[in-house]
């Protein structure tokens, strides 16, 4: 079955190439190959505001440069979102793009008595792929990956993604090219598969 999937590939440096870039492409490349519709945002193009209240997060409007990015997520059956693990987290640069974008009375709705909320994209599903300079182990088992749980329960469940799949790649920094052509080998069956 055909997918419409969107692509946020998360490398906050414009200046180079890196594997982030790449895994987006090879994913990319799998899912158009099977017939998936595919839409893709490189989040380092887009110039945004960082939200500082609750007050402005609620009820100022969405910057106008990420209205595009917003409908992608809402259009969207399958999210992959591709970051590196910078200070054991996500980049602040994702992190600002995800709370613009999920906002109330678009990813989620207030409900008087449910405090979790009407969740406003359930449907979908999701993949988060993160490369580290770290061991994938010592990240998952010795720091118990709790930023990136935090990610899949607190922002990405709460609006409704389900399931939500992980893909960890460590030490990027020692890989072989044939470990590299290995993991794009596998995103690519990831594309493919619309997974």
């Amino acid at each position: 079955m055909h997918q419409r999937i969107l692509i946020l590939q998360g490398h906050p440096d414009r200046s180079e190439t890196h594997l982030c870039h790449a895994l987006a492409d090879h994913y990319r490349a799998g899912a158009e190959q099977k017939g998936h519709e595919i839409r893709q945002i490189d989040l380092a193009s887009l110039e945004f505001p960082l939200i500082r209240s609750q007050q402005e997060w609620e009820h100022s409007p969405l910057p106008d440069s990420l209205a595009e990015a917003q409908q992608a997520i809402g259009w969207c059956q399958h999210l992959v979102l591709i970051f590196p693990l910078w200070l054991g987290d996500m980049p602040a640069m994702v992190k600002g793009f995800l709370e613009q974008v999920l906002r109330p009375g678009f990813a989620f709705e207030y409900e008087e008595d449910n405090p979790l909320g009407k969740k406003g994209l359930t449907g979908r599903s999701a993949r988060v792929i993160v490369t580290m300079g770290m061991p994938a182990a010592i990240y998952r088992h010795l720091y118990r990956a709790h930023s990136l749980k935090s990610l899949e329960r607190n922002i990405l469940g709460f609006v409704g993604l389900s399931p939500i799949r992980e893909t960890l790649i460590g030490g990027v920094e020692g890989m072989s090219q044939k470990q590299v052509d290995d993991w794009f080998r596998e995103v690519h069956t990831f594309g493919e598969e619309g997974r």
